[in-house]
């Protein structure tokens, strides 16, 4: 017997991740509280997928073996918490996608920024004639173009709820672009919660990989200790710092300056905690 995903939320990441997972030929079913645009009913119906609108039928998605939930979806709604009681794994569709891809992933988060930043990059690739997609927060949903495109490289704009769902994804290059207070009503209003979620962008980075992030922000800084990374830094800054000036927790101090804007030298980062 095939294994049945739901997914809940039908927009463009909930779409895209049946798509994928019907791909993939697992038993799938979508199931949205709200009314499903017609462009992804149409996109569900022409490869046969079931769906449900309105509603949240519970014999339908309580049966799942692995649940993909849209970010729009707080952590403590009714079906969330009845799926968690159960033991119901619950998964994003940026970490469905990542499964079933081999592609370079430049991802990107903060809390300003990083639409602008995503966009950028996005546009360098193309200009520079690689083969990119343009996925997460923009563009079409990542787990549709793992379904339909054959990308070597995706350039991802992520929010703190997707990455918060994200468990064994890798980003090659993360960038961090900076944190200050956000949607804390996700977050129990607890800063450290949604500080814990943007950090999650480095998670399952190697010292093959890189991570990026605004050396100016007192947050990184005073947070950069605790998450044991594992990638090269290359922190960036805009102000002028002394030529041996460290990055606090790292033992890394090198930069050099292009025009405005100063870069470190890419020194892998030291902490190893758990």
């Amino acid at each position: 017997m095939a294994k049945r995903i739901v997914i809940l939320g039908a927009g463009e990441s909930g779409a895209g991740a049946a798509v994928l997972a019907k791909k993939q030929g697992f038993d799938t079913f979508v199931s949205d509280m709200s009314t499903i645009k017609d462009t992804y009913k149409n996109m569900l119906n022409e490869r046969g997928i079931e769906w449900e609108e309105g509603k949240h039928t519970e014999s339908l998605i309580l049966n799942a073996d692995e649940v993909i939930k849209s970010p729009g979806i707080p952590n403590d709604a009714p079906m969330i918490l009845k799926l968690k009681s159960q033991g119901t794994p619950i998964i994003s569709e940026i970490e469905f996608a990542g499964r079933y891809t081999n592609a370079k992933m430049i991802c990107i988060t903060g809390s300003n920024g990083k639409t602008t930043t995503t966009s950028l990059i996005y546009h360098i690739f193309k200009k520079a004639g690689m083969n990119v997609g343009l996925a997460g927060n923009i563009g079409q949903s990542l787990a549709y173009q793992v379904a339909e495109c054959n990308y070597d490289y995706y350039v991802i704009e992520l929010s703190s709820f997707q990455l918060d769902n994200m468990y064994k994804f890798h980003a090659n290059i993360a960038v961090l672009m900076n944190i200050t207070p956000d949607h804390l009503d996700r977050y129990d209003h607890q800063m450290q919660n949604y500080v814990d979620a943007k950090f999650r962008i480095i998670q399952n980075q190697t010292p093959d990989d890189a991570f990026i992030f605004w050396n100016d922000d007192p947050i990184i800084q005073r947070e950069l200790h605790k998450y044991g990374i594992h990638g090269h830094y290359y922190p960036f800054a805009e102000r002028k710092r002394g030529r041996n000036r460290r990055i606090r927790g790292t033992g890394q101090g090198l930069f050099y300056r292009t025009n405005r804007f100063q870069h470190g030298t890419g020194g892998t980062g030291t902490d190893r905690n758990p």
